[in-house]
């Protein structure tokens, strides 16, 4: 006699998990790195990275469907709805901290150490063609408020040096964090403020934020004061205020080097 051999169900949901999961990194990986190296602008790359996450997201209820079939049903399929939802909590563990910081930061992207009277940007043609003609506008006092709010630390540095010295140290600051100097004024004419124009960018997608520093002299020194703000998105995560503060960090150990 033949033995009939009845084969378990396998949980349709689990079979397909990783297989989204595996696409959505796939996506994910190919539109960072598209990004990063210039392939495709900001705006249609960044449309590619929610689709990935998207993607991954689907993968992820697809793998708890499967657990719930697995676990009412007895399906097969366990091993496929873990690696589904390894592989999709990967794709969006970075997304998801991000989430988090915006969900706890301020909805803001231009911090400056000044909020009465932050410095302005350059209008010369080195500084708009670094821009890509972009002048940063003029941020409402709400939203002023707001920074003061959220970023109490965020504060000018005073130096008891000359403002020459002082603006060669921005300078070598501005350097070592490895910004690209578009524009340095030293001080002097009739207001004898000193100005420099950089650009950072996003250590994994190189996104751009346009920084200005003021060095205004002062009878007992020099005050520094420096604004960033982001090229896209009403929303900074942060990037910002963390410029000014590893400019601040750096200006200050450099000043407290040369003592």
């Amino acid at each position: 006699m033949r033995r009939l051999i009845i084969e378990e169900p396998y949980s349709r949901p689990a079979k397909w998990s990783p297989t989204l999961a595996l696409f959505a990194l796939a996506v994910t990986i190919l539109a960072v790195l598209l990004i990063r190296f210039g392939r495709i602008d900001y705006q249609s790359g960044f449309i590619a990275l929610g689709a990935g996450i998207a993607i991954a997201l689907v993968a992820v209820l697809c793998a708890l469907a499967g657990f719930v079939r697995i676990w009412q049903e007895g399906r097969q399929g366990l091993g496929s709805a873990i690696k589904g939802l390894v592989v999709a909590m990967l794709v969006l563990a970075y997304p998801g901290f991000m989430a988090f910081k915006a969900v706890t930061l301020p909805a803001i992207a231009d911090v400056t150490t000044d909020t009465d009277d932050p410095p302005g940007f350059s209008r010369s043609r080195a500084a708009l063609e670094a821009r890509d003609g972009r002048v940063p506008p003029d941020v409402p006092p709400d939203v002023r408020e707001m920074q003061r709010a959220s970023y109490v630390q965020i504060a000018p540095l005073t130096l008891d040096i000359g403002p020459e010295e002082a603006f060669a140290l921005v300078r070598k600051a501005a350097e070592n964090l490895g910004w690209r100097v578009i524009e340095a004024v030293p001080p002097g004419g009739r207001a004898g403020l000193g100005r420099l124009e950089a650009v950072d960018r996003s250590r994994i997608l190189r996104v751009p934020y346009d920084i200005t520093i003021r060095v205004r002299p002062r009878v007992d020194g020099a005050r520094i004061d420096i604004r960033s703000v982001s090229r896209f998105g009403n929303h900074d995560l942060g990037a910002n205020a963390d410029h000014i503060r590893d400019f601040l960090e750096e200006a200050s150990n450099l000043a407290i080097a040369v003592r």
